[in-house]
């Protein structure tokens, strides 16, 4: 009996900073460890989804390439038969599936969706692209491909997993009940997965909103790339307040309260505990010596790890799992086909 099926992926453009590290990959790769022994794996590289907004294509395959070494410099175990990691455009059924949805979805249901809405309102000087209006049939395509049950989502990919649940049992009710196998709605996924995917770690620049890799200017984003030196002058330059005061307050005063959240990430320390150190301090110079000391010492550990990934295993794995998703998601492919009458 096959083993129920988990599905999670990043997107490839853009260096990841330490948000995405500590609230999303080491979550994922966390995942993988604890639950590969009873599940089947799918970490995907979501390279199609990279370009749903402009970005710069000469760049793309180095990002893949550097995105896919930081999986393995996080401690992904390449190892494992029931881990699979791969790139979504090495598996074409994707965007046949993602076409043949596209034709049973409403483009007012797609419209509708506060993803597509946002970024468009947010892109509007550049063209809008159909692949923006189109993530959802893609990521719909991503999920159902695999008999997927799992998909660990936040708050920004609900919609768009309520949608795959909708257009699953939509086929399912017009073609067959055994179509797709429609995975479990948000409710469930949190209670598998845990709703809280850690602390969020803010703009160093402009702390009321998230750190971002998408950040043009980067100069309050901490990437995973970033030299020691680099890292230290941006938390050193990080926007705090002028109250004069150590108080955690993510409300009052955000820029404070995100540099105490990243200290206890970065040391491994309670937040409660970080806070007790330094609440009540008049100076904000000893919190942003000792943040920026542990950022500099993570990105050294972390990018010695990087440079010592071994290419020939990584590629070796991303061929065998290659494989064995393009099998996987032909099959499911050939009985959607058939279903609609095109085999």
């Amino acid at each position: 009996m096959e083993k129920p099926v988990i599905l999670t992926g990043l997107r490839a453009n853009n260096d990841l900073h330490i948000g995405n590290y500590f609230g999303a990959l080491l979550p994922i790769i966390d995942m993988a460890k604890n639950k590969a022994a009873d599940y089947q794996v799918n970490l995907m590289m979501a390279d199609l989804h990279s370009f749903s907004l402009p970005i710069d294509h000469s760049k793309l395959q180095e990002q893949i390439r550097n995105n896919l070494h930081v999986y393995v410099a996080a401690g992904l175990p390449l190892d494992h038969d029931d881990i699979r990691i791969f790139r979504e455009s090495y598996v074409p059924a994707h965007s046949e599936l993602e076409h043949i949805l596209d034709n049973f979805t409403g483009v007012g249901e797609m419209m509708r969706m506060t993803q597509y809405k946002d970024k468009s309102a947010t892109f509007g000087n550049v063209r809008v692209s159909m692949g923006l209006l189109n993530y959802p049939p893609l990521m719909a395509a991503d999920i159902l491909l695999y008999d997927t049950e799992y998909v660990p989502v936040g708050d920004d990919q609900s919609q768009h997993l309520e949608y795959t649940r909708d257009i699953a049992q939509r086929m399912n009710a017009n073609f067959s009940s055994e179509l797709f196998t429609v995975p479990l709605p948000v409710k469930k996924q949190h209670e598998f997965f845990g709703k809280d995917q850690g602390l969020r770690i803010k703009d160093l620049v402009d702390p009321t909103k998230k750190m971002s890799k998408s950040d043009d200017s980067g100069r309050g984003v901490l990437f995973l790339t970033d030299t020691p030196e680099v890292a230290r002058k941006k938390i050193m330059g990080a926007t705090t307040d002028s109250m004069g005061k150590v108080v955690f307050d993510p409300i009052k005063q955000p820029g404070v309260s995100n540099l105490l959240q990243i200290l206890a990430l970065l040391t491994e320390q309670s937040l409660d505990t970080v806070i007790g150190a330094y609440e009540g301090q008049t100076q904000y110079g000893p919190l942003k010596q000792a943040v920026a000391d542990a950022v500099a010492e993570f990105l050294h550990v972390f990018q010695a790890r990087l440079a010592n990934v071994d290419e020939a295993q990584l590629q070796a794995k991303l061929q065998s799992s290659e494989v064995a998703m393009n099998t996987k998601a032909n099959q499911t492919l050939l009985r959607v086909q058939r279903a609609i009458g095109l085999r």
